[in-house]
């Protein structure tokens, strides 16, 4: 008889540097985009209670928390603009006038820290919006429904006026229809032909984005936002959203959330691997951790970069994540549980 030895896959698990210099996956802090909130009419940084940890800070404020990030090694920021509801009407024009807290924060940061940081900003109405919903709500044969292309021309001025005050990316995150491209012309129309679209291309119908909408006083005031955002049980869907995005200008795609999702950002990333991938760990993936760590039922750190090693090992090169700041704390540190 022959013989025939054991197979022992174990030898590449033997010890951590072993098994460090073999990982098909690392995570670092280049891989995240640190999402921030800049609100109007506070004058210290305000905790969110939903979301443990995370803060809405006053303009003046921001560059402190970009700062702090920054030596962390966090180069990416996404910004959000949360105002008070005497700037809110039907169809979000404050969302693009140079005075609201996202323009008036980026220039703040260019300002003092020049353009090392990397910043993104989120382009959608939702938040200047009386109603809460990401396009203009019209009559139509009796039914209430979202505008597309009246909603078009207003963030293709929001994302004019963010390329204005210095932004290096906008993130169109609203779902509606032919967005990068009505973006896309209005920024080479107006000369910003170097600004970066990176397309919420992906963005499913979600249970996951409470928190958020509390923080950024942006939930619906009416209905829901089925009618524009992507069904959960379609994932061949995502890949023609994503190649409609990539034939419009998209520079950077993403899936919307992550961690319920990491079938379809293996699928987008296949599909198109020339094209960088983003995910969004959303707020109620990252506030499920937090309220289970402090219940004690969950090793917090463990869980945080097992989530987020499973979000880049599905495929995406970058992660807009709260956990951000704390991930890179504690690789700071020297902490790393694999």
């Amino acid at each position: 008889m022959g013989y025939f030895p054991i197979l022992r896959p174990r030898r590449l698990r033997l010890t951590k540097n072993i098994r460090d210099i073999v990982a098909e996956t690392k995570l670092s802090v280049d891989d995240f985009i640190l999402p921030l909130f800049v609100r109007e009419g506070i004058s210290e940084p305000e905790p969110i209670p939903s979301m443990p940890g995370q803060h809405r800070y006053p303009v003046d404020k921001i560059v402190n928390a970009v700062q702090e990030a920054l030596e962390l090694g966090v180069k990416a920021f996404i910004l959000f603009g949360v105002v008070p509801e005497v700037h809110k009407d039907h169809s979000g024009k404050y969302a693009y006038d140079p005075k609201g807290p996202v323009p008036k924060a980026v220039k703040l940061i260019r300002k003092e820290l020049g353009w090392e940081p990397i910043i993104f900003t989120d382009v959608c109405i939702c938040g200047y919006t009386s109603h809460g919903h990401c396009g203009i709500p019209i009559e139509k044969r009796g039914r209430k429904l979202i505008d597309n292309d009246s909603t078009l021309k207003v963030i293709a001025k929001m994302a004019v006026t963010h390329a204005e005050a210095g932004a290096d990316f906008v993130a169109p995150s609203g779902m509606m229809d032919g967005m990068v491209k009505a973006i896309r012309e209005a920024l080479d129309d107006e000369g910003y032909t170097e600004v970066g679209i990176m397309s919420y291309a992906v963005k499913y119908a979600s249970g996951f984005y409470g928190p958020f909408r509390e923080a950024a006083s942006s939930a619906p005031r009416f209905g829901d936002r089925r009618s524009y955002q992507m069904d959960p049980r379609n994932a061949l869907e995502a890949l023609k959203e994503a190649g409609l995005d990539v034939e419009e200008g998209a520079d950077i795609l993403m899936v919307k959330p992550a961690l319920a999702y990491l079938d379809v950002i293996r699928l987008v990333k296949e599909a198109f691997p020339q094209y960088p991938l983003a995910a969004y760990n959303v707020s109620g993936e990252y506030s499920m951790v937090k309220a289970a760590a402090e219940k004690g039922w969950i090793d917090e750190k463990l869980v945080v970069f097992e989530i987020l090693t499973a979000i880049k090992r599905a495929g995406a090169d970058l992660i807009l994540s709260y956990h951000a700041l704390d991930v890179a704390k504690w690789l700071k540190e020297g902490y790393n549980p694999f």
